[in-house]
């Protein structure tokens, strides 16, 4: 394991899977619960998700915006993960546009039925969370 404060060649490769990513945020007191999420790693090397503005994580990272995304290999591949913590905005716009390009990364967007799902959620009011690496660290087997 190495700590690095961005992200090599080999991080973004397992990164740009669409894989679930467990997300985590600081909690003071209370222990961390992780959530599988969908991410996307930008250009400049933030990691972005989309949420409700009214969950707890927003509402936990409103008071200390502090999280952790931990991505790994699946099962029957060689062991590998890739560890980003940092500081989290919350951003009011992109949401939408981050939501849709997830849904056809981890859907197939021509079934109806998950084309409904995509629909419901760009119906309802989402929040951009933009982690930015101030530590990551990996593992490869």
């Amino acid at each position: 394991m190495t700590a690095d404060p961005s992200l090599t060649p080999a991080d973004l490769e397992l990164l740009r899977r669409p894989l679930h990513g467990f997300l985590t945020v600081a909690a003071g007191p209370v222990p961390p619960q992780p959530r599988p999420v969908w991410y996307e790693v930008a250009d400049d090397g933030t990691v972005q998700l989309f949420t409700g503005p009214d969950t707890l994580k927003v509402r936990r990272l409103r008071r200390d915006p502090r999280a952790s995304i931990v991505v790994a290999a699946p099962v029957g591949e060689r062991e590998h993960w890739v560890s980003v913590s940092g500081r989290v905005t919350v951003e009011a716009d992109g949401a939408h546009d981050l939501a849709s390009r997830l849904a056809a990364r981890y859907w197939d967007l021509t079934d109806p039925v998950r084309a409904q799902d995509l629909a419901g959620i760009l119906a309802e009011d989402q929040v951009r969370l933009v982690l930015h690496p101030d530590d990551v660290s990996r593992y490869a087997y």
